[in-house]
């Protein structure tokens, strides 16, 4: 019980005075750890909510996070991994002694044929680096000295839901916090006007649901969760005054509920309340902030056909592009824009032309821009799928078409600014894509490396729950020095 008294303890408001020693005394040393910029458009230099860590574990090299995360699997094969070697074997069955070594899904268990097949795409060597690149992604293309691209990456899940929740959760079931919910829960805010984990979701990226606990706080206080911002009107839901209220009324009902809540927990001392207060304040202050956020009709032309045409319709991949910079700018810790559709059994051909052409552009003007404006330096940027894609055909291949089903055993993802090996291929698959040969990066050593560069200890990070301590890494991970700079 002491534990428990101790938790509570600090959770109160009569902890402050306590606290205030040490908290003033780590002033000077909290600026050279993790320093606060003051060129940031719309942020204070205060934080909102200080993380439970108060400084980060040692010196951080990315401030913010922003992640493309690409729903559905993204075939390697079509984009990033260039395997010659597959021509050769274009259309012959796929030894058993190396397909035995993956699992499949049970769409191909009643599969008799498993042909191999080589991408229909042609690819090219770019940048100093000179990494293969497909002819989808002719801008993506022009980036790849800025980008590190792992094409090691490996998973433990094979369907859709369970592996989008282990890249983002760190476990296969629902119920876990996410990433942004640790990076929140462990470093706070440094904006005082708007959530520090923010979610976008791409409109017309395909019909495939995503579940909303990959952006969850599970068990850690909910106002750590992710916060979604919509497209059209209303950013986020039942934000506004109701009609006929003002904000002189609103604030005045919030006083009063706050003075409620803060003797409900003087009583009870349930550290829940503190959420809660915590959530109605914020929502306060987005009231102002967000508006001003999300507003882009005062971007310049040339910005809008960087990012492409696609860019003035709100809700698009390339609009939530221009605006996960945005609020880049105003600090905003952790942002993650989730566009959905690559999951092709079939008619990938087809299906994954459309998605680089929705997808390309602008992804390259985000890294150019956040560039351009000294961001990039500071801000991780991550693209990446929940699993790879098979070598062998899923379905009947013809000269012209064919599908990939799941693959867990190596997908590509990349990173780039935020303290990453810009220009580095890293890791290596066999000739024929199926496994990783090279420098295998599992999700959790993935997850291990982002909380690192962005200060922390993924072993040291953890939360109580249920009677033991819990992780996003769970019990194993590490961080992958050698893309770090």
């Amino acid at each position: 019980m002491d534990e428990l008294d101790n938790h509570f303890a600090f959770q109160s408001r009569r902890a402050f005075l306590k606290q205030t020693a040490m908290g003033f005394g780590t002033l000077a040393l909290s600026q050279l750890l993790f320093p606060f910029s003051a060129n940031t458009a719309g942020s204070k230099l205060v934080q909102s909510a200080p993380g439970e860590l108060q400084l980060p574990h040692f010196p951080a090299r990315a401030r913010r996070v922003i992640y493309l995360f690409q729903s559905g699997g993204p075939s390697q094969i079509e984009l990033f991994d260039y395997k010659p070697e597959l021509a050769r074997w274009h259309g012959r069955e796929i030894p058993d002694s190396i397909r035995s070594t993956q699992r499949n899904s049970g769409m191909v268990a009643n599969q008799s044929s498993f042909p191999l097949v080589q991408s229909i795409f042609d690819f090219r060597q770019y940048g100093h680096s000179g990494a293969w690149v497909s002819e989808l992604l002719p801008h993506t293309a022009q980036m790849v000295d800025e980008m590190c691209i792992i094409k090691s990456m490996y998973t433990d899940a094979i369907n859709h839901e369970p592996a989008v929740m282990f890249v983002q959760t760190g476990s296969q079931q629902t119920g876990r916090p996410s990433i942004g919910a640790w990076l929140n829960y462990g470093l706070g805010s440094e904006n005082d006007n708007l959530p520090a984990f923010v979610v976008l979701i791409s409109k017309g990226g395909g019909a495939q649901p995503l579940n909303s606990s990959a952006w969850g706080a599970g068990f850690l206080p909910s106002h750590n969760q992710g916060v979604q911002f919509r497209s059209g009107k209303d950013p986020v839901l039942y934000l506004n005054n109701p009609y006929g209220i003002h904000p002189e009324d609103r604030r005045e009902a919030l006083d009063f509920i706050r003075d409620m809540n803060n003797h409900q927990e003087d009583l009870y001392g349930d550290p829940d309340i503190q959420s809660k207060i915590h959530q109605y304040e914020m929502a306060y202050r987005m009231q102002m902030a967000v508006p001003e956020a999300v507003d882009t009709s005062g971007e310049p032309d040339y910005i809008y056909e960087m990012y492409g045409a696609d860019a003035r319709k709100p809700g698009t991949y390339a609009a939530n592009c221009l605006l996960a910079r945005r609020l880049a700018e105003r600090d905003v810790r952790f942002i993650q824009l989730y566009h959905m559709g690559w999951d092709q059994h079939g008619g990938l051909p087809s299906g994954i032309s459309r998605q680089a052409k929705d997808t390309d552009q602008a992804t390259a003007a985000l890294l150019r821009d956040l560039k351009q404006r000294g961001l990039l330096e500071d801000t991780l940027v991550i693209w990446g799928g929940e699993f790879g894609r098979t070598s062998f055909s899923q379905g009947r291949l013809t000269k012209d078409n064919y599908g990939r089903d799941h693959h867990p055993g190596c997908f590509t993802m990349w990173m780039a600014g935020g303290g990453v090996k810009p220009g580095l291929v890293y890791g290596e698959t066999d000739p024929l894509g199926y496994n990783v040969i090279r420098d295998g990066v599992h999700v959790h050593d993935f997850q291990a490396t982002l909380m690192h560069l962005l200060g922390i200890d993924h072993e040291r990070l953890t939360y109580k729950y249920q009677g033991r301590r819990f992780r996003l890494t769970d019990v194993h991970g590490k961080v992958v020095k050698d893309i770090l700079v």
